[in-house]
């Protein structure tokens, strides 16, 4: 694991790549706090990670970063190497995915610095702002792990790009969707939990191309989705609208930036860490054995 993380950070910074995602998170962080924290004379640093400005432009530096991950090694057809090398797969996505934290963890750590420079012009609430720099390192982690995971089911860093700033879009996105677009009634709920088990069902097939594998999934949660309909339906009431906003990343994110630190956060961010570096390595193992 360690000689493909060094690997993989030398690769980052010979290129443009390391420093353009620097450069881009501390422009915009940089840029916002001078208007929120210097001009605007509000002394609550943790309010620039949630401004608009900044959740975009680590949409598209996290992007950048993960899109040549596995995807370029498929161009470069580097990637048999990989697979012939005697270490196993998940060792192989841990240097990766580590050397993409690394370069993600510079810009956050010299963000530290801010605040100490904001205390000099007044009261900085230093544990809140901290605990805000911890979340975002978290939710920096979190996407960059789906994003590595994208990553891997293409051959083209442009459609893994796409893909990953479609999706962490769609995720930013999906409360506020919801809460507009979809009705709170138990029938709705249901329906839609209909079609995210179609969807479960393909990601299912994505991984394993197996048709069995896929259809048992789909048939298994679609009757317990009809039994518990059929004889709980006031629970499914609101149920998929409010799924939505408990799943979100940047929504949860929010909760320390109000200044409660959310153990139940940080435990799903590590989850959800987890589970994508996991589909990375089958994703892979699937396509190394194919």
């Amino acid at each position: 694991m360690t000689a493909i993380y060094k690997r993989e950070l030398r690769s980052y910074f010979g290129g443009m790549i390391a420093y353009i995602v620097i450069a881009l998170m501390l422009a915009f962080v940089g840029f916002v706090s001078a208007i929120f924290n210097f001009f605007g004379g509000i002394a609550f640093f943790e309010y620039v990670f949630a401004e608009g400005y900044v959740i975009m432009a680590m949409i598209i530096a996290i992007s950048l970063l993960t899109m040549r991950s596995f995807a370029d090694e498929k161009k470069e057809k580097t990637d048999q190497l990989l697979y012939s090398l005697p270490l196993k797969m998940s060792s192989i996505v841990m240097g990766k995915y580590l050397a993409m934290l690394t370069v993600y963890l510079i810009p956050m750590l010299i963000m530290c610095l801010y605040p100490l420079v904001l205390s000099l012009f007044g009261n900085i609430n230093f544990l809140q702002t901290y605990s805000s720099v911890f979340a975002q390192i978290l939710l920096g982690a979190a996407l960059i792990s789906i994003g590595m995971f994208l990553s891997s089911l293409t051959e083209t860093q442009v459609i893994a790009a796409v893909m990953t700033i479609g999706t962490f879009l769609a995720v930013y996105f999906m409360p506020t969707i919801a809460a507009t677009f979809f009705p709170e009634t138990a029938k709705a709920s249901f329906i839609c939990f209909i079609f995210l088990i179609g969807v479960v069902a393909l990601i299912v097939y994505a991984l394993t191309k197996n048709l069995y594998a896929a259809f048992g999934t789909a048939i298994v949660l679609e009757l317990a989705n009809l039994l518990i309909y059929l004889f709980k339906a006031d629970i499914y009431a609101g149920a998929f609208p409010d799924m939505l906003d408990k799943i979100s990343l940047f929504n949860r994110f929010g909760e320390f930036v109000n200044g409660s630190f959310d153990l139940t956060a940080v435990i799903y961010y590590l989850s959800v860490i987890g589970v994508f570096v996991f589909l990375t390595v089958q994703s892979l193992e699937k396509k190394r054995y194919s």
